[in-house]
């Protein structure tokens, strides 16, 4: 008889939903330890965890996240506010940030700001109202809101800039420095022989600015002049990249090389080249920056500038991870990756032993 009402009892509470307290009650360990082992949690033991996994599949547990959040005093869900949802670019930086945040058991919402600052504002305050625990911004301000960052730190939300720093503002950033891509990019157009650069440059953001400062640098470097005729904007896309080329094709000499801000600039860039019928590269050496995952598979493959975009996201969501668990507000970190010339048939003029490659390049 006992036995029967044991049943009965095990079958009214599997009607119920599992709680987490269930799960740590059967298996004789603190809610805290459930906790960790849902989220996979490095600091409790593997085999602890398991009986957690396991007893948690055996009763059909789902989170109840409105409950996780009283308990925990914390949401679980992180904002990523990104200027463009169709450059791949931020949807490879995404992918980092999902492979870092996932396995913790936060949910990642991605906001779209449409390269327009207050759009961005209220995106970021849409968020701000589903209790998110962190930040992440690539953000498309020219120079920071201050009353938007104000009412972060007053709300003491923890926030990291990906891709996109703002001048003046000390805070968070994980990115690869632009000048040094405007650099790297121009260097290789010289060393391929071309003398007349020019340079699609992109909005009028700290990115275009550092690209088209690294530009100039290497001009000034090498004796060659630089002409405002030769600098043209193209914004971030492929029309836009593609209208600018033929502004360029126009000028009388045409260049010979062209740096263009961004990849799918290029790619506009390209189909202008081609359009003309003139030949690449030895008409026109192009290159663009970013290296996304159609940048070899273009009619001619584009040579470009790497930028570590999913390890920008991977390096972005551990940072804003260690804000949220932090005691005490750390010091501002400056994560800076290092860009890479990854060389391809747009721009490979010479070929020798090295075909051309620079030592430390890859192709």
């Amino acid at each position: 008889m006992i036995y029967c009402i044991s049943i009965l009892l095990e079958e009214d509470r599997m009607t119920k939903r599992t709680s987490m307290k269930d799960i740590a009650r059967d298996l004789n360990v603190s809610i805290v330890t459930v906790s960790k082992a849902l989220r996979n949690q490095k600091d409790i033991s593997q085999a602890t965890r398991q009986r957690v996994l396991d007893r948690a599949a055996e009763l059909n547990y789902m989170p109840n996240l409105a409950a996780q959040t009283l308990a925990t005093q914390r949401s679980y869900i992180i904002g990523f506010v990104v200027p463009d949802l169709m450059i791949s670019f931020f949807a490879e930086i995404s992918k980092g940030v999902s492979e870092r945040l996932a396995p913790l058991g936060y949910h990642v919402v991605i906001a779209h700001s449409q390269e327009d600052p207050e759009i961005e504002k209220q995106e970021i305050e849409r968020l701000l109202a589903r209790q998110i625990d962190g930040l992440l911004i690539a953000s498309a301000q020219s120079r920071p809101d201050a009353d938007l960052f104000q009412s972060l730190e007053t709300r003491h939300v923890p926030y990291v800039l990906v891709d996109r720093a703002l001048p003046g503002l000390r805070s968070n950033y994980v990115g690869v420095k632009d000048e040094g891509i405007g650099e790297l990019a121009t260097e290789h157009l010289v060393e391929q022989g071309c003398r007349r650069i020019a340079h699609i440059r992109g909005p009028a953001l700290p990115t275009g600015a550092g690209r088209l400062k690294g530009y100039r640098g290497v001009l000034r470097r090498h004796g060659m002049e630089f002409s405002a005729k030769y600098v043209v904007n193209g914004q971030s896309g492929k029309h836009t990249g593609n209208l600018a080329m033929r502004e360029l094709l126009k000028l009388d000499p045409p260049p010979d090389g062209v740096f263009c801000y961004n990849d799918a600039v290029a790619a506009g860039a390209l189909m202008a080249i081609l359009e003309a019928g003139l030949r690449i590269p030895d008409d026109v050496a192009v290159i663009g920056a970013a290296n996304v995952h159609y940048s070899d598979v273009l009619r001619v493959p584009l040579s470009t500038i790497d930028q570590s975009s999913v390890l920008i996201g991977q390096k972005a969501a551990d940072l804003l991870v260690r804000l949220i668990d932090a005691k005490t507000e750390p010091a501002p970190e400056r994560i800076l990756i290092p860009p890479r010339l990854v060389v391809r048939e747009s721009s490979r003029r010479k070929f020798g032993v090295s075909q051309g490659v620079p030592v430390g390049v890859f192709v």
